[in-house]
C-alpha cells in the first residue's frame, strides 16, 4: 500500500510554529497502523521535521510561475514515480483538478479544515459537485463544515457515503487537578477575528476586580496591534506546542472567543483535553469541540466579563467543569486516526463478500420502471407489479419509482420530456434511500451519467436491469431494442431478458446477461378455467395502443395475417380477439373478465420464434388455467412437456390442435398441470430473487429451473 498526504503550500510540517493541519497530520500519522506506507509532502523553510516519512518539495526560483502551481506541479512528477494508491490532499480543493488533468491513476481522499465556501474551487455549486464526483472521500472536522459544503446541494448528497466527519483531534491527558492555578488563557492570533479585543477589554476587569487571577496570552499577530496591559496580564507571545499543552495543564480557565466562524477549534479542543474550564463563543463548529463548557450567548465585553465571574466565584462549578471536560472529552487523537485508516481500509483492501453472497439478509430496492400511475389502474396487472411484489415478498425493502409518470408531469420548455427531472429525482431518492439494488425496467431516460454519479456516491451498490420486448434480429425494432439494453451497460451488474441470452450474438459473457421467465403471481392469476365451463375456445389479445388505450388507425400488425389465416383453416372454432380489425384492446378487469371464458389461449409474439422468447401474455395466460398454444421453436419444450402445453410447429398444425383439444377432457388437464408447474417455477417470487442472487452474487435456497 502506498499512500501520500499532500499538505498546503507552505505548512510548516515542523515542531516550529506548526499549523493546524500539520499539527493534525503529525499526531494521527504517527499511530496509524499504514504509518510505514505514508509519505508526507510539504514545503517549508524549517529544517527540523516531525520525525515521519516527509519528502520536502524543492521549488525552483521563477518569478513568472505561481509557487503554489509550482509546488502540485513537483508533487506530480514525484507520484508519477510513487503512483500511490491513496492520496489524501489536505485543504486545497484547487489541487484535485490540476491532479486529474496530469492524469493521476490514484484514489482521491480531500481534507477541509477551513469553511469550503471560503475556499478557491469549493465555493460554486458546481465546483463542489465535481469534488464529489471525483473524490474517493471528503473528510470534514465539523458537522457545521459540512453543512456548508452542502450548501444548494444537501438533498442530493447529505447521506453521500463519500463526505465523512472526522474531527482534529488531541492527545487526552491525564491531569493533576491539585496544580491547577488561578490562570486565564488565551491562545490564538491577537485580533478581531479571534475576539481578542473582547477578551482584552473583559480580562483587565477581571484582573482588576480578582487581583489574585493572572491572564497569560499565548500568540502574535503582524497585521494587527492590540495593547492591553495589566500587571497581572502576561503576553507569552509564540510558543512551541508542547509549551502550550504545558501551560493549558495548569490552566483552570481557557477563554476562545473568536468572532469568526471557526470550522472547528484546535484551542478549544486541546484546552478540554487538558481538564481546563472553557468557554467559548457560538461561532462555527466551535460547540463540537467540548462536552462540557460555557458557551456565550452573547459575544461581547459584558457577557465575557460575566461568564469568567462566575467561574472565579464558584469554585465548585468551575473544578466541576474541569473534570467533566477531561472526563468526556471524545476528540481523541486515536479515535481520529481509527477513523481514518477505518476509510482507508475499505479503500484499499478488497472487500470479503463472503458472507453477503451467503446471507438472506433484508435489502432496500429502488425498482425504477412504468408502474402505470397516470392510467388509473388500466395497466395495473403488467410485469413491473409482479416482479415488485415478488420483491416484497421476499421481505426485502421497495421503493417504486414510476419513470413514465416522472416524465409526463415534468415536461416543461427547459425540460422537453422531463428526463432532467427524472435524473435529479432518481439522484435525490438514493441518496435518501441508499438502496442496496437499484433495478431498472425499461427505464430508458434514467442516463448513465445519472447511473454513473450513484456508483461514485454510492460504490457497493449493484445495478440490474430487466427487458421484456423482442430481440429476434428480423422482429420489430431490433436496433432500438438492441441499444436500449447495451446503453448503460458500463454501470449495470447483471440484465435480465425474456429471451435467451445463448442465441443473441451482439451480447458478450462478461456482461452478465440471464434469463428470466415473464413471471406469473399468486395475486393476480386467479382464475382457473379448466374447473369451469366457456363460452369461447381460443382467446387471444394484443397489447397494441398500451398507453393509448385503443388502437391508431393505419397500424399494422404482421400477427393478423396468421390469425386471419387460422380462423380460416378452422372452422366452427369460436375465436374471441383483441386489439385487430377494429376490435379494441382491453385492459385491467376487462382482460380478465373476457380471458376467464376460454378453453385455450394463444401465445404468439411478434417476429419469427427465437429461443425463450415470448410476450408477458403468456403469465395470464397459462396462469388463468388455460390450455396454452405456443411455437415450439421457442423451446419452452426445454421447461414443459406436452402433457402441460400444447406445441404447435406451423399454421397447419395449430388449426389441427386446436380442433383436436377444443372439446376434449384432455385439454383440461393440459391447463391444470401448466398452471401448477408455471405457477410453482415461473412465478414472481422466484424471478424476483433470481434477479438479486445474480445481481449481488448471493446464493440462493431455491432452484431456478430456467438457468442451466
Amino acid at each position: 500500500m502506498k499512500i501520500s498526504i499532500l499538505l498546503p503550500y507552505k505548512e510548516n510540517f515542523s515542531p516550529n510554529y506548526p499549523g493546524a493541519v500539520s499539527l493534525f497530520v503529525n499526531d494521527i500519522t504517527k499511530i496509524s497502523k499504514y504509518k510505514n506506507d505514508i509519505c508526507i509532502f510539504g514545503s517549508t523553510e524549517f529544517k527540523k521535521k516531525f520525525s515521519l516519512k516527509y519528502h520536502n518539495l524543492e521549488l525552483p526560483k521563477d518569478f513568472i510561475t505561481s509557487q503554489s502551481k509550482s509546488y502540485i506541479q513537483q508533487f506530480v512528477i514525484q507520484e508519477k514515480i510513487k503512483n500511490s494508491d491513496l492520496i489524501e490532499i489536505h485543504n486545497r480543493p484547487t489541487y484535485l483538478s490540476y491532479l486529474i488533468k496530469e492524469k493521476i491513476n490514484s484514489k482521491f481522499i480531500l481534507y477541509f479544515h477551513n469553511d469550503p465556501l471560503t475556499m478557491r474551487g469549493s465555493k460554486t455549486k458546481t465546483e463542489r459537485i465535481f469534488l464529489i464526483k471525483n473524490c474517493s472521500k471528503i473528510i470534514f472536522n465539523s458537522q457545521w463544515s459540512k453543512k456548508r459544503f452542502l450548501n444548494n446541494i444537501q438533498n442530493r448528497f447529505y447521506n453521500s457515503e463519500k463526505l465523512i466527519i472526522i474531527y482534529q483531534s488531541a492527545s487526552k491527558q491525564k491531569i493533576n487537578f491539585s496544580i491547577k492555578k488561578k490562570w486565564i488563557t488565551f491562545v490564538g492570533k491577537l485580533n478581531r477575528a479571534k475576539g481578542y479585543d473582547i477578551f482584552g477589554k473583559a480580562i483587565i476587569r477581571i484582573l482588576t476586580k480578582y487581583p489574585k487571577w493572572r491572564a497569560l496570552v499565548i500568540g502574535d499577530e503582524r497585521r494587527e496591534t492590540m495593547l492591553f496591559k495589566h500587571k497581572n496580564l502576561k503576553l507569552l507571545g509564540f510558543l512551541k506546542h508542547n509549551k502550550v499543552l504545558d501551560t493549558f495543564k495548569r490552566t483552570s480557565i481557557a477563554v476562545v472567543c473568536s468572532r469568526w466562524d471557526e470550522p472547528l477549534g484546535r484551542t478549544s479542543l486541546e484546552a478540554s483535553s487538558n481538564g481546563c474550564a472553557v468557554i467559548i463563543s457560538n461561532r462555527g463548529g466551535l460547540p463540537e469541540t467540548i462536552t462540557n463548557g460555557v458557551i456565550l450567548k452573547v459575544l461581547d465585553e459584558n457577557n465575557l466579563f460575566n461568564e469568567i465571574e462566575h467561574l472565579i466565584k464558584n469554585n465548585i462549578k468551575r473544578k466541576e467543569l474541569q473534570k467533566l471536560s477531561n472526563k468526556n472529552f471524545i476528540h481523541t487523537n486515536k479515535k481520529s486516526s481509527t477513523e481514518v485508516d477505518s476509510y482507508r481500509n475499505e479503500l484499499l483492501i478488497k472487500k470479503n463478500f463472503f458472507k453477503r453472497i451467503n446471507s438472506y439478509e433484508s435489502l432496500r430496492i429502488l425498482h425504477i420502471t412504468n408502474f402505470n400511475e397516470r392510467h388509473n389502474g388500466r395497466l395495473f396487472f403488467n410485469t413491473g407489479r409482479r416482479i415488485n411484489n415478488g420483491f416484497i415478498r421476499l421481505g426485502h425493502s421497495v421503493l417504486e419509482l414510476s419513470d413514465r409518470d416522472i416524465l409526463k408531469n415534468n415536461k416543461s420548455i427547459g425540460d422537453l420530456n422531463g428526463s432532467k427531472k427524472l435524473n435529479f429525482k432518481v439522484l435525490d431518492v438514493c441518496n435518501n434511500f441508499r438502496p442496496n439494488l437499484v433495478v431498472l425496467g425499461h427505464a430508458d431516460l434514467v442516463s448513465s451519467n445519472t447511473l454513473k454519479d450513484i456508483k461514485k456516491n454510492q460504490p457497493d451498490v449493484k445495478i440490474a436491469q430487466w427487458f421484456l420486448d423482442p430481440l429476434n434480429k428480423d422482429g420489430p425494432d431490433f436496433d432500438k431494442n438492441k441499444k436500449r439494453i447495451l446503453d448503460k451497460l458500463n454501470f449495470i451488474d447483471a440484465s435480465f431478458l425474456t429471451t435467451s441470452p445463448d442465441v443473441l450474438k451482439f451480447i458478450k459473457k462478461k456482461d452478465n446477461f440471464y434469463f428470466i421467465p415473464n413471471p406469473t403471481d399468486p395475486s393476480f392469476e386467479l382464475l382457473n378455467n379448466f374447473n369451469g365451463h366457456c363460452e369461447m375456445d381460443v382467446f387471444y389479445a394484443i397489447s397494441h395502443g398500451v398507453h393509448r388505450g385503443n388502437l391508431k388507425l393505419g397500424k399494422y400488425d404482421e400477427r393478423q395475417n396468421f390469425l386471419e389465416q387460422l380462423i380460416k383453416k378452422t372452422p366452427g372454432t369460436k375465436f374471441d380477439i383483441y386489439g385487430l380489425n377494429k376490435i379494441q384492446p382491453i385492459w385491467g378487469d376487462s382482460f380478465l373478465k373476457a380471458i376467464s371464458n376460454s378453453r385455450m389461449g394463444l401465445n404468439l409474439s411478434r417476429g419469427e420464434p427465437i429461443k425463450y422468447y415470448s410476450s408477458d401474455r403468456i403469465a395470464q395466460i397459462v396462469g388463468n388455467g388455460l390450455v396454452t398454444l405456443i411455437d415450439e421453436r421457442t423451446f419452452y419444450r426445454d421447461f414443459f412437456t406436452d402433457k402441460e402445453m400444447v406445441f404447435y410447429k406451423n399454421l397447419d398444425d395449430l388449426s389441427e390442435k386446436i380442433m383436436k383439444f377444443k372439446n376434449s377432457n384432455e385439454s383440461k388437464k393440459i391447463a391444470e398441470n401448466g398452471k401448477k408447474k408455471y405457477m410453482k417455477y415461473f412465478s414472481s417470487n422466484l424471478v424476483a430473487d433470481f434477479i438479486v442472487t445474480k445481481a449481488l452474487l448471493r446464493t440462493s435456497k431455491n432452484k431456478f429451473i430456467w438457468n442451466k
